[in-house]
Order: structure tokens, then sequence, then C-alpha cells
């Protein structure tokens, strides 16, 4: 049985999809709301919430492999809940900033998880992916509306990833052989900046889309209303305002794991042109 966490979320609903096409056996989606989840025809919806470990017991009963997207919950707890169901292996989704900004702090509480996993005695592979392409759906209400999009570092390329490669790579993780112990760097094909992310979705629409960029101190602000400051002044700094040549380095893992070339950005946007009408 492979345990799929976040099985609504992007990169989940995604991984369940190519689980199920090729056929992995027992599968079974973790969500919150198990009544209103749409999985593919099999799949078993188990419901949980991360901030009730114990209401994940049941849903990690019989479980093999585990697919974990860190920080949604009390790692610590959650790891534990699955080693004591006897879970083999887990593959979790960190993050690249491990690697490029291990000073900042949700830098080093992903690295805290992924020694927490190492430390369980449960196989592991670890999945560190840069900047989703999902990330642009923050201006889909804007430009609905119409009105312009505002973005600091308008020209600042970031090997932006489609989430459905970051399932890829998990698939193959929980599948197939010479994955554990393996820790993967994983980005879309090219760098593509802001202000290209906008041009391509006004290529899809077929109509102009209003882009400006804005300072620091603006976005900061409206970020921080959502984040705090330490989370927003992270974003900041990766995004543009402290880029290194790690962070905007193209790694070519997926097509090395799964044998398929990353999608491009426009890819996502050509898949999601719904979200933006």
């Amino acid at each position: 049985m492979i345990l799929v966490t976040g099985a609504t979320g992007n990169v989940g609903s995604a991984l369940l999809k190519e689980l199920h096409a090729c056929g992995a056996g027992p599968l079974r989606g973790l969500t919150r709301d198990a009544a209103r989840a749409v999985f593919p025809e099999g799949v078993e919806a188990a419901e949980g919430n991360f901030a009730d470990t114990a209401s994940l017991k049941p849903a990690l009963e019989g479980v093999r492999s585990l697919f974990l997207v860190s920080r949604l919950g009390s790692d610590a707890d959650i790891l534990e809940a699955a080693r004591q169901a006897s879970v083999e292996q887990v593959v979790l989704v960190s993050s690249i900033t491990v690697q490029t900004h291990p000073h900042l702090g949700p830098a080093g509480e992903n690295l805290a998880v992924e020694q927490l996993l190492k430390d369980s005695g449960m196989a592991w592979t670890i999945l560190r992916p840069t900047q989703f392409a999902s990330n642009s759906l923050m201006w889909a209400a804007s430009i609905r509306e119409h009105e312009t999009v505002r973005a600091p570092y308008a020209d600042t390329g970031l090997p932006t990833i489609h989430p459905a490669d970051i399932a890829s790579v998990a698939r193959v993780a929980l599948t197939e052989p010479g994955h554990r112990g393996r820790t993967y760097a994983l980005t879309g094909p090219e760098r593509v900046t802001a202000r290209q992310q906008v041009e391509a979705i006004a290529a899809v629409l077929g109509r102009e889309v209003p882009f400006a960029e804005i300072s620091r101190q603006e976005a900061h602000a409206q970020m921080a209303a959502v984040l705090g400051d330490e989370a927003a002044d992270a974003v900041l700094d990766i995004t543009g305002g402290d880029v290194n040549d790690e962070i905007l380095t193209v790694h070519n893992t997926v097509s090395q794991v799964t044998g398929t070339p990353a999608r491009l950005f426009q890819q996502w946007v050509a898949e999601n042109a719904t979200a933006f009408r």
C-alpha cells in the first residue's frame, strides 16, 4: 500500500494519477475531507489532519510506502507514527533552499525534517524542488479581473518546475529500485522570469495582461500580511533579493530519473488556463 499525503494538492493529485496509471498496486490518498475527494477509480480515500497526528493512524494502517510533504504538521510526530505503523519507505518533498539558502529559517526547518527522516530508520528519498509553476496562481484573481499583475524582481529568472514533474520523480522513487538514500534537486528545464510568466499566461489567454514591477518593500508588505515577516523576507531573497548560482542552476534530474524531459512553464499554463480566464 502506498499512501499519498496532500492527495488533492498540485503534486499529490498528479502523483496519484501516475501511480494509478502505472498499476502501482493498492493506493490510498490522504485528505482532510474524504467525502469531497475525487480520486482515480480504485484509489482509497483516507481522512486525516496533520494537526492531529492520532487521526493519521488509520490512514497509515497497512502502508508500505509514504509520500510526505514536509512542514504541514508536526513532522516528528508524523514520522514517528509512520515508523510505528511499520512504514518501510518515505519519499519526502523538501526544498532546494536547503542547499541554496541554508541560512534562511524555512530552509533550516526543512533540513531538520530531512534529518528526522534519515534518523527514523525508514528508507528515504528526499526531493528538493525549486519554485513551483503553480505559484503563479497568486496572480489569477488579478488576471481574471483584468487588473495589473505586480511583482518584484521582474527580470530575475528561476528554473521554475511543473508540479507534475515532482510527482513523476516521486512515482519512480516509490515504485522502482535504486532511489533509496538519494537526494534529488529538482528544477524545470529553463529559467523563467516573472515578466515571462505573465507573458506566457497572456499568450494562452489571447489578450494583454498588464504587468508592473514593484519594490521589495511593497512586495514585503503584501506577503508579510499572509506569511509573516520572516517567511516574506525568505521568499523575496530566494526570488531575487539574494539569488546565487546554485538557485539559478538548471538541473536535469527530472529527465535523468524519469527518462522524460522536464515540462516547460508554458505547458503548465496551457493546462491551467481556466484558472486565469
